[in-house]
């Protein structure tokens, strides 16, 4: 016969009370959310104050101007431009940021003098927005889409040779080394051990950045690199709001097709 045993009473656990160093965690960032409210001037009421200047916004720019042959006719081609931007500047940058992540990636590049090297053109080629790129392009080849193009094709290259670098350093190291251990050489470990197994990671990364360059093509035609967003900036230094608002309707039937086709390639690829 089993002997029961009195239950001891439930003891609910202690909370820990916070470290010090979680309570100077807390003060820094508080401390430093003060100091950017203040440094950029944060100011709701001011916001609540201009609501004058928005309502006299709103009723120039609606309705949109839909007219064919001055707006829309214009707007679509110049929306055709900024899709072609986005397109040349992601895959003219594939050969440089492959190279360049082969070379910024420790298992494909043991030298540790050559693999930082690759990390710092990286690191330069993505520090730089893309707009100064554009702005320095414009400088150099004259106002227009081929500015954008090159803009693209150098920021593209740090930002996707990073994210490359980074899919090559994660995976199975074990044909890596059965090849190495065999007397293959550092290109033929890439080829046949190494960029085999990142391929699907590749194809994403690749989608995910030529839609996140074709939005960014629309930014580089504000500073006189072609596109839609050229369109945007004269609209807007002439006052014509519902010009501008119809252009902005353009460029989202255009990031919403191409979002929609980089997920169907992405589906496709993860079946």
């Amino acid at each position: 016969m089993d002997v029961l045993t009195p239950s001891r009473p439930l003891v609910p656990p202690r909370r820990r009370r916070p470290s010090p160093t979680t309570g100077v965690v807390i003060a820094v960032l508080v401390a430093a959310h003060v100091l950017a409210w203040q440094g950029t001037e944060f100011s709701p009421a001011a916001l609540v104050e201009g609501w004058r200047g928005m309502a006299d916004f709103l009723g120039q720019a609606l309705p949109p101007d839909l007219s064919w042959s001055r707006v829309l006719s214009p707007g679509i081609h110049a929306a055709l431009v900024t899709l072609y931007i986005g397109l040349l500047g992601t895959t003219l940058s594939v050969p440089f940021a492959l190279g360049l992540a082969l070379l910024a990636a420790r298992t494909t590049t043991p030298n540790r003098w050559a693999y930082q090297v690759g990390r710092s053109v990286l690191s330069f080629l993505r520090a730089v927005p893309d707009v100064v790129f554009a702005l320095v392009f414009v400088t150099a080849v004259g106002l227009g889409p081929f500015a954008g193009v090159l803009a693209l094709i150098f920021h593209n290259t740090g930002v996707m040779g990073k994210l490359w670098a980074e899919a090559m350093e994660e995976i199975d190291l074990g044909p890596r080394d059965a090849l190495r251990t065999n007397g293959a050489s550092g290109l033929q470990v890439a080829l046949h051990a190494v960029l085999p197994a990142v391929v699907p990671q590749f194809v994403g990364l690749l989608l995910y950045r030529f839609d996140v360059n074709v939005r960014s093509s629309l930014v580089l035609g504000l500073v006189g690199a072609g596109g839609i967003g050229f369109l945007v900036n004269q609209s807007i230094k002439l006052f014509r709001f519902d010009e501008m608002v119809t252009h902005l309707m353009v460029v989202m039937v255009l990031v919403i097709a191409v979002d929609q086709l980089s997920a169907a390639v992405r589906r496709r690829i993860g079946a």
